[in-house]
């Protein structure tokens, strides 16, 4: 999964604003720690569009994915930038870093991929262990309005100079899980198209379900964020942000982490 998407997954994000989202998560930062870390992880770091961004804040960064054909990507990009950023090939689930860290994130619906409950809860305890005393997980979600009623059991199509794709959706009502089946067709540089097809799942998490699992990982001072903004979520919102503490008093135990 994610070979052939990894090589367009690019061009269809071109219309986003990195800079400006990038800023928004740092904003989050500050606004619960009162400045940047000095290290910070993030999970489902694609190609590496936010990551060599943090980096260029002055945060040494590390990219975490599943995907190899993402990581060799980031990497990539991470040398254009001339920016230093290790890559690690790891599932968020379970997520191990050498060294503790002030701030987890995890961007671009990277939790929505995670379509069971529990396999959402097995991350925020893995974020919970691998940040400081104090340290602060930060991560966006699309909504549950943008994915059931917008998304929901919809067909769109687009295309642009060379790429085109058909979706179709199928949602689950019952889960919460919406299954995206994506034709891609690409042109190549002998002019005919090279078609694949990629299947994405997602499930829509509410509010209150983050909320609770949070809580059972250890986190404090929970708060949710409306799209793009620093005040609480509206009810048409298609993303919506969350920041979460570990607190200060949590017992330093050492031995939690790969030395």
């Amino acid at each position: 999964m994610y070979d052939d998407f990894a090589s367009v997954y690019d061009r269809l994000m071109d219309d986003y604003d990195y800079d400006a989202w990038s800023m928004h998560y740092l904003s989050l930062i500050r606004d619960e720690k009162g400045d940047l870390p000095a290290r910070a992880a993030e999970c489902a770091c694609g190609t590496g569009s936010l990551t060599v961004r943090f980096a260029r804040a002055g945060i040494a960064v590390t990219g975490v994915d599943l995907s190899a054909a993402m990581l060799r990507r980031a990497e990539e990009k991470a040398r254009r930038w001339g920016v230093q950023v290790p890559f690690v090939r790891q599932d968020m689930r379970r997520l191990a870093l050498t060294r503790r860290v002030g701030a987890v994130m995890c961007t671009c619906d990277g939790v929505n991929y995670l379509t069971e409950p529990r396999d959402v809860r097995a991350f925020f305890a893995a974020a919970y262990a691998a940040l400081l005393p104090g340290g602060t997980l930060c991560f966006d979600c699309s909504s549950r309005h943008k994915l059931e009623e917008t998304m929901g059991d919809s067909f769109f199509g687009e295309e642009r100079d060379g790429l085109a794709t058909l979706w179709q959706n199928r949602l689950n009502r019952e889960t919460h899980v919406i299954t995206m089946d994506v034709t891609f067709f690409v042109r190549e540089e002998d002019g005919r198209y090279r078609r694949f097809r990629e299947q994405h799942r997602q499930r829509a998490h509410s509010r209150e379900e983050i909320t609770a699992w949070l809580r059972e990982a250890g986190f404090t001072h929970i708060r949710a964020y409306g799209e793009m903004r620093l005040d609480a979520p509206k009810e048409g919102d298609m993303r919506i942000h969350f920041a979460a503490r570990k607190p200060a008093s949590a017992p330093d135990r050492q031995e939690e982490f790969i030395s």
